[in-house]
């Protein structure tokens, strides 16, 4: 994209939003037009495809709060498109190169019409064209680091603090991070420093690659430091204490910020992500935020009714009442006995009730059994069941 076509077209226009068009607004029409322009719902339509780069070149404008400022200022200065002379410039027609004010004012002249040192400055962060004054090298955020961890059924409800240890890159100690033997790493010239370099990607604008030649870093070491071999990092290994929260779920991904890699320069550190894995329990389950347990009762408890005492997750157990005629199956709620939430409540201890059938009866109890039989040898429980399938 040339300047003069970046002064000349009018971006507002392209995504049909006025010039106060809030953030949100002009993410909305954007959205809206490149679905409609996009070259995949659009194929061989050439017409399509320019509107596509068109609404696409807007859009890292006005999108970007500094460039789209850097534009408007601009838009204001040379009257929405075209530079007007002055009262003593003549009434005729006035030919000027826009190419004369940005880059022609050279050791401190200025140019026509008087800016001191061009506009540049004003364009050089958004066409990545910046002169001497970006040079300096940035702050390098550190990289991001990922692990994991195994957690037993409980650790995982409650929380618990375990040891990671973990590798990676961090600045070389030989050699300070600088990446030089002598500590004396000089700007990368292909980048100026910046770490970046632009490339053409269609649709007259640029996009920022890191540099080839210093990796990103905006140094190159003269002398390479012998044992980051000049990158100024080095592999590094650590043991660190982390708290994993109480309530985690199996294949969980936490983020620790600034948990990971030192930045360089200084640049914030990486974050780190760690991937719990939980184990199984021999007497509890879990459903969300709830615990579940199977609790067997006989069939006299069942049929009659009474007390039953329900183990629960690391505390006392609970006392649970059955109603008279529980079927088995029936799930009872045993409240704020569950997993810890995120709000620091816990959820339920959800019980569901087994009726335990003995395999081997004493004579007493066969007698007693034999004596219900014939009380109830009246009573059909599958009666229903066969009337609804003639029915069906």
């Amino acid at each position: 994209m040339s300047t003069k076509d970046f002064i000349e077209k009018d971006y507002y226009k392209v995504l049909g939003v006025p010039k106060d068009a809030t953030e949100a607004e002009i993410k909305k029409a954007y959205r809206k037009l490149a679905r409609e322009f996009h070259p995949d719902a659009n194929k061989g339509n050439a017409k399509a495809e320019e509107r596509f780069k068109e609404i696409s070149e807007a859009n890292d404008i006005l999108g970007d709060p500094k460039k789209r400022k850097e534009y408007d200022e601009a838009r204001a200065l040379f009257g929405s498109g075209g530079f007007r002379p002055g009262p003593g410039a003549g009434g005729g027609s006035f030919n000027f190169d826009l190419g004369d004010l940005f880059g022609g004012a050279q050791g401190g002249q200025a140019g026509a019409g008087g800016f001191g040192g061009g506009l540049g400055d004003v364009f050089g962060g958004l066409f990545n064209r910046g002169g001497a004054g970006t040079t300096r090298t940035q702050p390098r955020r550190g990289q991001d680091i990922e692990s994991e961890v195994t957690l037993s059924f409980t650790e995982a409800i409650e929380g618990a603090t375990v040891p990671l240890r973990m590798s990676s890159q961090q600045p070389c100690k030989a050699c300070s991070g600088t990446g030089d033997k002598n500590g004396t790493p000089r700007v990368c010239p292909t980048c100026v420093g910046t770490g970046q370099v632009a490339r053409g990607s269609g649709g007259g604008f640029s996009l920022t690659d890191p540099c080839p030649d210093c990796k990103g870093r905006g140094l190159i070491a003269e002398h390479a430091c012998d044992v980051c071999k000049g990158s100024g990092r080095a592999k590094s290994s650590r043991t660190m204490q982390v708290r994993i929260p109480a309530g985690v779920s199996d294949g969980q991904r936490i983020r620790l910020r600034g948990k990971g890699a030192p930045g360089e320069r200084g640049g914030p550190a990486g974050d780190l992500y760690v991937v719990v894995h939980v184990g199984t329990h021999p007497v509890f389950g879990r459903k969300g935020d709830n615990l579940t347990v199977t609790v067997p009762v006989t069939f006299a408890e069942a049929a009659l009714g009474g007390e039953v005492r329900v183990p629960t997750l690391g505390g006392p157990p609970v006392t649970l009442k059955l109603p008279p005629g529980t079927p088995n199956g029936r799930t009872m709620r045993a409240r704020g006995k569950g997993a810890v939430r995120k709000d620091g409540t816990r959820g339920d201890l959800l019980v569901t009730v087994e009726v335990s059938v003995p395999g081997d009866l004493s004579g007493k109890a066969r007698d007693a059994l034999e004596a219900y039989r014939e009380a109830t040898a009246d009573e059909d429980p599958r009666a229903d069941l066969f009337q609804a399938a003639k029915g069906a």
